[in-house]
C-alpha cells in the first residue's frame, strides 16, 4: 500500500515513539535497526536497507511517498499502546 505524508509528520511520529521502539519494530519485522531508521529519514545504507521512501522537496520538509507502510503501521500501533 502506498501512502503520502509530509516529512515533518513522519519525523513527528518517530520523535513521539518511546525509547527502544526502533529495536522493537526491527525485531518484529525481522529487519535491521538501521533499516527502520532509514524509513524515518536516516541515510545508513551500509548497515541498513532502502525502504521505498521517496522525498519530494516542498513545505513541511517535503512530501514523502512510502511504497510500503509496514514500518509506519508498527510505529502507529506502538503510539496507540502508549495512549
Amino acid at each position: 500500500m502506498t501512502k503520502t505524508i509530509t516529512f515533518n509528520e513522519l519525523r513527528k511520529i518517530k520523535d513521539s515513539l518511546p525509547s527502544g521502539s526502533m529495536h522493537r519494530i526491527a525485531d518484529e519485522l525481522g529487519v535491521s535497526v538501521e533499516t527502520v531508521r532509514n524509513f524515518f529519514g536516516g541515510q545508513n545504507f551500509k548497515d541498513g536497507k532502502s525502504v521505498g521512501l521517496h522525498i519530494e522537496p516542498g513545505p513541511d520538509g517535503g512530501i514523502v511517498m512510502l511504497d510500503d507502510t509496514t514500518v509506519l503501521e508498527k510505529a502507529l500501533d506502538i503510539l496507540k499502546e502508549q495512549a
